[in-house]
């Protein structure tokens, strides 16, 4: 037996563990069980269809509106709106910068303005809050300067004080247009976010929605000078529909679902939202505006 051969073989050295690598906020939306997942029914679903883009390319946007107990009133007058097809040929006709794109009829308040449906609600300003006792499905942690704390509800960023709750405005929320006070509007003229969240509007304008599906199709429309308003109706953009999803034909209905917000997995998605682990970031917020945590939105697989 040779000297080599009876030589103890050299200790094992161990390998320090690599940390695992942190999921990110979409990793974990990616791996959410299907029942994490909430499907929005066709009732609760506008369809707008806009004229076709200067590429020919169609353009619809999809707008999901709130649950009860928010803002009914209006909701109610929508739903009659669309079930009588008012909105056909129809305009986006205000285009503001960091502002809204405005849409319903253009003639509005004119001579030439369209008739509205009978039997639609005169709605209350009281109706832009609702009190409640009950606290949303997940708050919120991070400060805000507009309420005592904000959330969100089914889906939907609310904001909570004095016993009463109210949603907000964020980017592709949807309101109400109206004139001064007291006047609440009907909901036959509607704009969407396309800026900076405008919160300074909450309580002031009634929410209705937002859009899940589309915004694109209206924040790159060209904006309009001034208060947004076009000068020439040849620049407005056509709607040429809009439609409630469960109006149309089953195999057009668009089939979407949200994360469920009162859900383990949206918690772990919003806690990697504001606390970034990823690679590119060096410091972690630790919180995060309520317009900042979107709610997960995908078409039914």
């Amino acid at each position: 037996m040779t000297a080599a051969s009876t030589m103890a073989a050299p200790p094992q050295i161990a390998q320090p563990q690599q940390p695992a690598k942190p999921r990110s906020a979409g990793d974990i939306v990616k791996a959410a069980p299907a029942s994490d997942w909430v499907a929005i029914a066709p009732s609760d679903l506008l369809v707008m269809t806009l004229s076709p883009d200067t590429q020919g390319k169609a353009r619809q946007v999809i707008i999901q509106l709130l649950p009860p107990p928010f803002s009914q009133g209006w909701i109610g007058n929508m739903k009659k709106l669309a079930l009588a097809h008012w909105w056909d040929n129809g305009a986006v006709y205000r285009v503001q910068d960091n502002w809204v794109a405005q849409f319903g009829d253009p003639d509005e308040d004119t001579p030439q303005a369209k008739p509205l449906p009978a039997g639609l609600a005169v709605v209350p300003e009281s109706e832009y809050k609702i009190r409640t006792f009950d606290a949303p499905e997940f708050i919120n942690k991070g400060k805000d300067p507009y309420a005592s704390f904000t959330g969100i509800e089914r889906g939907f960023p609310v904001a909570y004080d004095d016993d009463y709750i109210w949603p907000t405005h964020c980017y592709a929320t949807v309101g109400v247009g109206r004139n001064n006070s007291p006047d609440t509007g009907t909901g036959a003229e509607l704009y969407a976010v396309i800026g900076t969240p405008p919160r300074q509007l909450d309580r002031n304008i009634a929410v209705v929605g937002r859009v899940i599906e589309g915004i694109e199709h209206l924040s790159s429309l060209p904006r309009a000078p001034g208060n947004g308003m076009y000068n020439d109706k040849a620049k407005n953009t056509p709607i040429q529909t809009i439609r409630l999803a469960s109006e149309l034909p089953q195999d057009q209905q668009p089939r979407l679902q949200y994360l469920s917000t009162a859900s383990q997995t949206f918690r772990d998605y919003v806690s990697a939202r504001v606390n970034r682990r990823d690679a590119f970031y060096i410091y972690a917020a630790g919180s995060a505006d309520i317009c900042n945590i979107p709610v997960p939105i995908r078409r039914a697989p």
